[in-house]
């Protein structure tokens, strides 16, 4: 059930356009992750839709929103199409930090993050749950294009990932019940969570990892 809360950020407008951006942004994470890999031209457009729109069809089913927006709307495989035809045809060269792949994924998480709350709030979620839900539209994505490539999810390993959308996301839930206009709230949730990502990559800010255990005696 929608909220007539007009401070929520549930304008369709602002919604669409922002979940459009995230899922050009993923997208072409996706498809450059798949060139890196060499996949072929059906690979890198496999790569870019998984990247893009699992986290929003994950969202969409768990609060009711059925059809997910990217099966009923067609806007959303094209621009997934799109994007992966792009990163086919005008590879970027990759680099080892600072790679095209990391900066469009922490742009994809931002844009995922605040639009997940989002739409999580229009839809009658309460606060906590309206922000773990704009976490998780913001990592879906990530997650599926990593585990397509064989890779450990960067969320579990990377540097101030899930932690970067969760703030995200808390920007835009607390300002909806502090009643602040949507549109700059939504901008300082992306902001927030894109400075801390790009942040912790810069300078390598995580959370405490796990220490593997110790052998058994007498074994190495």
């Amino acid at each position: 059930m929608a909220v007539s809360n007009p401070f929520v950020l549930s304008t369709p407008s602002l919604l669409y356009a922002l979940d459009l951006a995230g899922t050009f942004v993923f997208a072409l994470s996706g498809g450059m992750a798949a060139v890196k890999h060499r996949l072929d031209l059906f690979g890198v457009l496999v790569l870019s839709f998984a990247a893009a729109n699992t986290g929003g069809i994950t969202r969409d089913l768990l609060i009711g929103a059925v059809p997910p927006g990217a099966v009923s709307d067609w806007h959303y495989l094209g621009v997934s199409v799109l994007a992966g035809l792009l990163t086919f045809r005008f590879p970027s060269r990759i680099r080892e930090d600072w790679s095209p792949v990391l900066l469009f994924d922490a742009a994809g998480l931002a844009l995922f993050a605040v639009t997940g709350a989002g739409k999580a709030l229009a839809h009658g979620l309460n606060p906590v749950m309206a922000t773990l839900l704009g976490m998780l539209t913001g990592i879906g994505g990530g997650m599926a294009r990593d585990v397509l490539l064989s890779r450990v999810p960067a969320v579990l390993r990377a540097d101030l990932y899930a932690v970067a959308a969760l703030a995200g996301a808390a920007v835009v839930v607390g300002a909806s019940a502090l009643q602040l206009p949507a549109v700059p709230s939504a901008l300082a949730g992306a902001g927030l969570c894109f400075g801390l990502r790009v942040l912790a990559m810069k300078h390598g800010w995580q959370l405490p990892v796990a220490a593997p255990a110790d052998p058994p005696p007498g074994k190495d």
